[in-house]
């Protein structure tokens, strides 16, 4: 019975220094845990201390470095700023691409420009082309007229001309018509414009120097030349177209008033009134708008 009672003693004390150290082992081994999750340092701390243990070696992990969080803020700001780059590249390459836009826009007008000016002058050149007809076209009209009066009409009126002038109107007629007109000119004359037929030039460089003939012999001859010459032609002219029929006469004058309308007024002014009335009436019947022109220069002087 008293071992019981000594028995029963000592279970009662110990179950009290359990009581007592139970709760202060609990929280001891909760603040471990803790410090464990929360605190980095006593955690590396914890795992090192059981890594040197053999058991739990094999099973808990590695300590961390200390460094570990720079190193990941290092490579946080490592990427960022790498990625900053990136963009400022992305950004360099869309201006490149649009200022190569801009630019190929540009080209493109500037092509567009150059065709439209390419076009004005193929229809520049086309028209001039087209005016360069029209002019050969009323010098064969004109010496076609020559070729179908009498020759001994037709030479004078061309001998009053240029010799460049005369070629340029000769030149477009048949080789019988021309040997008849030559033959009922002056011998000088014919010869000047023998030695321009013969020579082989296309009928653009005739038509410059026919112009340039005319610019030449208003420009440089003398007021007493250009009477004397004036006066010799005149009466020329006054004998030819007094004897030609109006109709023909007129018909004849207003080709000529298509290349050259001053040759037209000194025939107008050469010939008598009664000539001139007949000639102006067959003209005003063929065409009534040249016909004014002619005659309002004619009485204004020109």
């Amino acid at each position: 019975m008293a071992n019981m009672d000594l028995d029963n003693e000592r279970y009662n004390g110990f179950e009290r220094f359990m009581f007592f150290l139970t709760p202060i082992l609990f929280t001891i081994i909760l603040l471990g845990v803790l410090l464990t999750l929360f605190n980095h340092d006593m955690r590396n701390k914890m795992l090192e201390v059981g890594n040197k243990v053999p058991l739990l070696a094999d099973v808990l992990p590695d300590p961390q470095e200390s460094g570990t969080e720079e190193n990941v803020q290092m490579t946080a700001q490592k990427s960022m700023a790498k990625i900053d780059e990136l963009r400022k590249q992305l950004n360099e390459k869309d201006a490149t691409i649009a200022a190569d836009k801009e630019k190929s826009a540009q080209a493109d007008e500037l092509i567009k420009s150059l065709q439209g000016e390419i076009e004005q002058l193929k229809q520049s050149n086309a028209d001039e082309a087209l005016n360069d007809e029209q002019y050969q076209l009323k010098i064969n009209e004109l010496a076609a007229m020559y070729a179908q009066m009498s020759p001994s009409k037709a030479a004078p009126i061309l001998q009053s001309m240029s010799t460049d002038e005369a070629v340029l109107v000769i030149a477009a007629m048949s080789s019988e018509s021309r040997s008849k007109v030559l033959e009922k000119m002056a011998p000088q004359k014919a010869a000047d414009i023998t030695m321009k037929l013969k020579d082989v030039v296309s009928a653009k460089d005739r038509q410059i120097a026919a112009l340039q003939a005319q610019v030449n012999r208003q420009s440089s001859t003398t007021p007493a030349a250009t009477q004397s010459q004036t006066l010799l032609d005149t009466a020329q002219l006054k004998q030819t177209f007094s004897g030609m029929e109006p109709k023909s006469a007129a018909e004849l004058l207003l080709k000529m008033s298509e290349v050259s309308p001053s040759k037209v007024l000194r025939i107008l002014n050469a010939v008598d009134d009664s000539s001139r009335s007949g000639i102006l009436t067959e003209m005003s019947s063929l065409n009534k708008g040249i016909t004014a022109q002619l005659v309002t220069k004619l009485m204004s002087g020109k």
